[in-house]
């Protein structure tokens, strides 16, 4: 009689994970090595073997990480993509994904609050001033539509949108003069590094208000410090290492965490694990954080937005552990995620 004997062939397959990605343990150790790491500790001995990274901004992917190694793809759980030479990865053949809109209405809760403290220590009404959004984009086009429903005037500036679609919106030079409130919410790059500078902030009205949760680099920390302006900052230039004089003079300084909802972070998770799913044909599509909700899209008035909001997103509270001299890091990696409501 002859015997037929079957091999069965494991192949190790090896992912590295920013530690400090939520949710995401357990999840793909059936089907690979997983090593977690700390996101600045990445290194090129550390990724040689690896067929894919998972990471967040504080891992920089380019030729010196990832020259000669074994990845095939990196799936960074941020919406931003600086962090990574994408030029260089397309010439290497490595795939690389981001979690595009993963934390659009965490960021447009954190900028609610922000309005709504505005409006309170400034004593005006929705009605009585003008915001001015750089960057409509899936944040901004929430702030865009929220903002408006609760009666502010709403001008935009988005050229790389304008040119596509023929919209309604304006040139940076015509939206500054008119801002009673800018906001700013573009990705960085090469067009818009250091885009709100000393020489068009001029003309920003004295007593104006800039909202920066979008890059740090976007907007010059020098020009941010003119004395007629008020600022709410989330995002720095040169983070962790921010500057002290701009965290003093700041009415809202937070570590970057506008986006750190407990849904944004399940939604960056979940579209990281699906990226890793896709490319290597994992079982594990459509996966989802058990026992998160999923982000709710619903209207809010402007009365109902001051009475609720402190109780998910209290920006002074927020405020207070980096304006008391807490370390940037520190509070950034133990922030405690807020519930989206809204």
């Amino acid at each position: 009689m002859q015997i037929h004997y079957t091999y069965i062939i494991f192949v190790t397959m090896k992912i590295i994970i920013d530690k400090a990605i939520p949710f995401i343990k357990g999840v793909l150790e059936p089907y690979a090595e997983v090593i977690y790491a700390d996101g600045e500790a990445f290194d090129a001995t550390t990724v040689a073997e690896a067929q894919a990274l998972i990471i967040r901004t504080r891992t920089r992917c380019n030729r010196a990480l990832l020259e000669g190694s074994k990845v095939e793809i990196i799936a960074t759980a941020t919406i931003g993509f600086d962090h990574i030479d994408l030029d260089y990865c397309a010439r290497s053949g490595i795939k690389v994904v981001t979690a595009a809109g993963c934390n659009a209405r965490g960021v447009l809760q954190w900028v609610a609050s922000v309005l709504v403290m505005l409006s309170q220590k400034q004593g005006f009404e929705p009605h009585q001033r003008t915001i001015g959004i750089v960057g409509v984009g899936n944040v901004g086009k929430l702030v865009k539509s929220y903002a408006e429903s609760w009666g502010f005037k709403v001008i935009c500036c988005d050229p790389p949108r304008q040119e596509r679609e023929k919209l309604d919106f304006v040139s940076l030079e015509q939206l500054i003069p008119q801002a009673d409130i800018l906001t700013l919410h573009t990705p960085l790059n090469a067009s818009t590094h250091d885009l709100i500078n000393s020489a068009n902030l001029v003309h920003l009205h004295r007593g104006a208000t800039i909202i920066n949760a979008s890059r740090g680099e976007v907007a010059q920390t020098e020009a941010l410090l003119r004395e007629d302006l008020t600022c709410a900052i989330d995002v720095w230039e040169r983070e962790p290492n921010i500057d002290k004089r701009l965290l003093a003079k700041a009415i809202v300084a937070t570590p970057h965490i506008a986006g750190y909802s407990k849904q944004g972070k399940a939604n960056a998770t979940a579209l990281v694990v699906e990226a890793i799913a896709r490319h290597f044909a994992l079982p594990i599509v459509g996966w989802y954080p058990a026992g998160i909700k999923k982000s709710l899209a619903q209207p809010i008035d402007w009365q109902t937005l001051k009475q609720t909001i402190c109780a998910y997103c209290d920006i002074e509270q927020q405020s207070a552990g980096l304006k008391n001299g807490g370390e940037f890091e520190q509070l950034r990696n133990n922030y405690n995620y807020r519930e989206e409501y809204f």
